[in-house]
Parts: structure tokens; sequence; C-alpha cells
């Protein structure tokens, strides 16, 4: 089955505790503080697997988790690092935020990582808040929480050659014919209703992947019949063979079906007839097949398509298969690849990372409960808090103080004694 959207959660470590400890050793009067830091989160991270070609594995398994970094230990010791959870997915796959709609990142080639949710770090232990008026702190942070979300995967078919056209003008057909693919053939709409791709090898060693796409009809931009499912896999073929079929008694005028096809390409995305394309006139075996062809191609001269770019062929008689095969192979040499074509647009190669949230945004809110105090930042440093010792409590209110959450309450109206949440954290307010 062939599997090209799917939604999935993904969940990373949490950073592991840092602690508060003492040195307690014979001879070391003056031991001090002692305490480790936690150990890093493990983040979720997808790669590319070149042997996967769909998302199926996906529809088994809708949740991918990492595991917790180790808690500090005495004696200064860090806990242990979490190990990252590794994803494959398959060459093409777009992922984006499922809540936001905003862009992760893009997996096109061999060896691309993208992080899509960053592991918690380890929380410091006490070794670190030694200052010359506090010589024994009792102040430890937790670890700070894995990122969490709902990610969307999305397959952009990486194909070399997308063959594109209405249903039944015979794109699973020549398909078949030049490579050892087997689409399913039969003369009704949609017989194709996923991708089919074969490899196309020439006897001069040029060899190239042929993607049979589903057919278009009027209206596929906006969603209608296939629509958008089959658009977004034309996005990264290179070279675009454009098949109108020549048959008199198809009922089906060619010129109109050539400039139906051509809208749809444009309207879902303007830069689609920027990349080489051949027209091919499909079906010359036919009875007045020759005729039609002579005047369609006229009429594309006409137009201003280059002639060298309009072919006519047979897959029954194989009449021109080779010629048309190895005029493609020539505009494929020239055309640049979905990657080079992405990078000179951004002014290199891509790096994906994880981006975090803006930390000092957060909003203060009112209900029956009290005040909450909501933003990416402030819910951090209240999930990181240690609160099992006065020195920690005191250092979380400087440090709410500092970001202006105790300014921002007041203003919103919060009077003595109200309760106050900032995330799984619950306190009473005092002026």
């Amino acid at each position: 089955m062939f599997v090209d959207q799917v939604k999935v959660a993904v969940k990373a470590g949490k950073g592991g505790d840092g602690v508060v400890a003492f040195r307690h050793e014979k001879f070391v009067p003056f031991g001090g503080p002692a305490g480790g830091d936690g150990g890093r989160g493990g983040s979720v991270i997808f790669y590319v697997d070149t042997g996967l070609n769909t998302l199926m594995d996906f529809r088994y398994r809708h949740v991918f988790k990492a595991s917790a970094g180790s808690n500090g230990q005495n004696k200064g010791m860090y806990g242990r690092a979490a190990d990252d959870t590794r994803v494959p997915v398959p060459a093409g796959t777009t992922v984006t935020d499922a809540d936001t709609g905003a862009l992760i990142g893009d997996l096109v080639n061999p060896g691309d990582e993208l992080v899509v949710a960053q592991g918690g770090r380890g929380g410091r232990g006490n070794i670190h808040f030694v200052t010359p008026k506090n010589t024994a702190p009792e102040i430890a942070e937790n670890g700070e929480p894995g990122v969490e979300r709902n990610v969307q995967l999305e397959l952009r078919v990486l194909a070399d050659v997308g063959l594109v056209g209405f249903p039944s003008v015979g794109k699973s057909t020549l398909l078949a014919t030049v490579t050892s693919a087997k689409p399913k053939i039969a003369a009704y709409q949609f017989t194709t209703l996923v991708p089919n791709l074969g490899m196309v090898r020439l006897d001069n060693g040029t060899d190239f992947v042929m993607a049979d796409l589903p057919g278009l009809i009027e209206g596929a931009s906006d969603g209608v019949g296939l629509g958008i499912q089959f658009l977004r896999h034309v996005e990264r073929t290179r070279v675009i063979l454009h098949l109108v079929e020549m048959d008199p008694d198809s009922g089906r005028d060619p010129l109109t079906d050539y400039h139906q096809i051509q809208k749809e390409l444009t309207t879902y995305d303007d830069n689609m007839l920027s990349r080489p394309e051949i027209v091919v006139a499909t079906k010359m075996d036919m009875q007045g097949a020759q005729e039609r062809f002579d005047t369609f191609k006229q009429q594309l001269l006409d137009e201003g398509v280059a002639a060298d770019h309009i072919m006519s062929i047979s897959s029954v008689t194989h009449e021109n298969l080779q010629p048309l095969l190895y005029a493609t192979a020539q505009l494929l040499a020239e055309a640049p690849s979905f990657f080079e074509e992405t990078t000179s647009e951004s002014g290199g190669n891509a790096e994906y990372a994880y981006q975090g949230e803006p930390e000092d945004q957060f909003e203060v809110t009112e209900d029956d409960d009290g005040f909450h105090v909501v933003g990416a930042g402030v819910e951090r440093v209240a999930a990181m808090a240690n609160l099992d010792h006065d020195d920690g409590v005191l250092r979380f209110a400087r440090k709410l103080r500092h970001m202006g959450v105790d300014a921002a309450l007041r203003d919103a109206g919060a009077e003595e004694g109200d309760a106050v949440s900032i995330g799984d954290l619950t306190f009473i307010y005092e002026d």
C-alpha cells in the first residue's frame, strides 16, 4: 500500500535533574557542594532511509518518544545523557507542525537529518550556584522538559521524469513499456490511484527514474478528483512529459486537453511550468491519429512551443519510444536537481535544526481558578525550578521578578492570596 500522508506525535526526553549534595568525607572539613548535573534528554530525529519509498510504517505507529536523561549524582557526577530516537523516512518527506502548519524541514537527500523534537537539557546541580555570599547553596535545577508536538509527514515522490495528462491517455502503458514496472492498466478513469515508479535504462548507460502519476481532471488544483494528492508529486520531478492522446474517437480535443492540464499545473504552482517539458502525442497507432497530430502540432507551434519539444509515440508499436527517451535524458542532463533548485533559492545547503519558541514572551489570563501565566520561557523556568529547598524558592521568585511576571500579575489585578498557575505549578501570589 502506498501511503504519502500521516500525522504522528513526537515527544523528546526530559533532561535529568540536578541534585543538591555536599561532600561528607573524612579529613575534608570544608568539602562544600558536590551535586552533579542531570544528563541531556534524548531528541526525536527523522532521517532519510533510501530503502523506503512510502510512509506505510507510520500507519502502525503514531507516537515516537525519546528517553529521559539520568539524574545527577553526589561527588559532582553527571547523569548519563539519553540516546536519541532516530526515525527513518523516505527521501522527499516534508515535515510540518500539525497544529500551526509551520514548515519544520524537508528531507530530500541521503544523509539528511531533521531534529523534530529537541531533548531537554539536564538541570544543574548545586556546584554551579556557589557565590562568595552563599558558599553552600541548596539550589539545583530540575531537568528541562523535552519538546512535545504533533507533526504532519507528507511524501512527495522524487522522480526525474513525471508523466502527466488526463486519465487514460497512455501514461501507465508508456511506463510499463519502457521500464520493468507493472502498473495497473485499464480503459477507465483513475486506473492509477497512486504514483508508480520505474527505472529507464538506455543503451548509452544513462538511467533515470520515471513516475506514472495519477490522471488529472479539470479542477484538480482545487481538490477535484485526486486533486492535490496528485499535484504535490509533480513538484519534484525535473522533467515533465505531458501526454495528450490522438485517438480520433475519444471525443476530446487535444489542444483543449493540453491547455487544461497546463492551467491546473500553473494554478497549483506558478513555477511548475518553468521546468523542461515535452508534449507527447500518444496512441499514434490509431487510424486517423497522424492527421490529428499534424493539426495539434501546428497549433502548438503557433503558440510558441518549440518543435523539438513536441513528439509523437505509440507504446503499442514502440514507434518513436527510443527518440523520446533520449530526448528526455538530454533535458535531464541540463536540468537542475530539485535539491540544487532549493539550495540556490536559499543561498546554500539547507541545515535543519529545532527552533524553539521565543523565551521572553508570556501572557497573563484570569478565570475562576485564578491567574494563569502562559509562555514558553516562563513555563520552562517553572518546570525546572527545584522548590524542595528555601534557596531554590528564593531563586525562582527572583527569576519571575526579573522576567516581569510579578509586574504583569499586578497589572492584571492579582492580589495577595490569589492562586497563580504556570504550567503544572500552582502557588499563592504574594506582593
